[in-house]
């Protein structure tokens, strides 16, 4: 059932970002051919409205085939009235650009239906107390609550965290014992660790752990769409933090995840309940977005590349340039698709 559930989230997600490109192309006047979710055999398919709809026999992805534009084959060209080829570069990145935009507005949507939810977080609640580290030697304990850190009330973990974090020099923190409230002085130290992308960095802590203890947000009408802006604009920033670290070498190549990475997360969501699945369908429907404004020709951002050369140069690449570029965007997607799927075996061989 998990499994099935994953499929379902992923082709929404690529139902919404070609449904993006779609509405674009129908508001430029550009004529859709094919709209599919999934490659391969076509396993049911209508036609409705000049365009023939359908699902393919494989799930992992999707496209809107527009007259006059191929990606198998960038040199064929229609220069119909209702062609892709005779609008204008900044119709075009228009139409691309609204795929990626469909997945970010989609994200919002669904971290907003999450606000609503109330969303479970992290209390500010203490676990382990780290040997000899300051928390332990300012006489901190396993079960006390944090209640505040140098007069700011402290509402959760991440709070928390963030205050020491930037902190300098010492703290007065009050916690909650046993229905008492007592101050503390203690000072953060420099500590290694790793981050959420593996690596190994410094930063202040005070040696403490959380308890595992959460407790729901109740948010305002305001607070919800801050809350729906804000997680979009961290996933994004996260993801987009993420390829230029893969990119220059900081992040190892192994970390990369492919589609089984997907489902498999995605099954565990759904293990985890409906708030945990629409918190990862956000997210995935983030790297849809980023991802395919990769300038890679066989993405949007290649597409994009292309329509800003001619918008800057007022011609066109060559047909034979655009052809090998196309070629080698390509290899360059198969060969990340490969990588993951390489990466996601490994994993699951322990």
């Amino acid at each position: 059932m998990s499994i099935l559930v994953s499929l379902l989230v992923l082709s929404a997600l690529i139902f919404f970002h070609e449904l993006g490109h779609y509405g674009a192309a129908r508001l430029m006047g550009v004529s859709v051919e094919v709209f599919s979710i999934g490659f391969g055999k076509r396993m049911l398919t209508f036609k409705k409205w000049q365009t023939e709809w359908s699902i393919s026999a494989i799930p992992l992805g999707g496209y809107v085939r527009m007259k006059g534009q191929d990606d198998t084959d960038p040199s064929k060209k229609s220069y119909d009235a209702d062609s892709y080829n005779v609008k204008t570069p900044s119709q075009k990145i228009f139409i691309l650009l609204a795929g990626p935009l469909a997945n970010f507005v989609l994200a919002f949507i669904l971290y907003f239906f999450i606000a609503l939810g109330g969303p479970n977080i992290l209390s500010p609640v203490i676990g382990e107390v780290v040997k000899d580290s300051p928390a332990e030697l300012a006489g901190l304990k396993t079960n006390d609550t944090i209640k505040s850190i140098d007069g700011v009330k402290i509402n959760t973990w991440k709070e928390m965290a963030g205050i020491i974090e930037r902190s300098e020099g010492s703290l007065n923190v009050e916690i909650i014992r046993d229905g008492f409230i007592e101050s503390k002085t203690l000072t953060p130290n420099i500590k290694e660790t790793t981050n959420m992308f593996n690596e190994v960095v410094q930063k202040k802590m005070i040696g403490i752990g959380s308890a595992g203890v959460s407790h729901k947000l109740e948010l305002s009408a305001a607070q919800t769409l801050s809350y729906a802006t804000e997680q979009t604009i961290f996933a994004s920033t996260v993801i987009f933090t993420g390829l230029k670290k893969l990119i220059v070498g900081e992040v190892p190549a192994k970390e990369l995840g492919g589609v089984i990475s997907i489902v498999k997360l995605t099954s565990d969501a759904t293990d985890a309940g409906w708030m945990s699945v629409l918190f990862f369908a956000a997210l995935i429907s983030v790297n849809l977005g980023v991802l395919n404004l990769l300038p890679i020709p066989a993405l949007d951002g290649g597409h994009i590349m292309f329509n800003l050369y001619e918008l800057l140069f007022k011609r066109e690449a060559s047909k034979a340039v655009l052809i090998k570029l196309t070629i080698a965007g390509w290899v360059v997607l198969f060969s990340l698709m490969g990588l993951g799927l390489y990466n996601d075996i490994n994993r699951l061989m322990g």
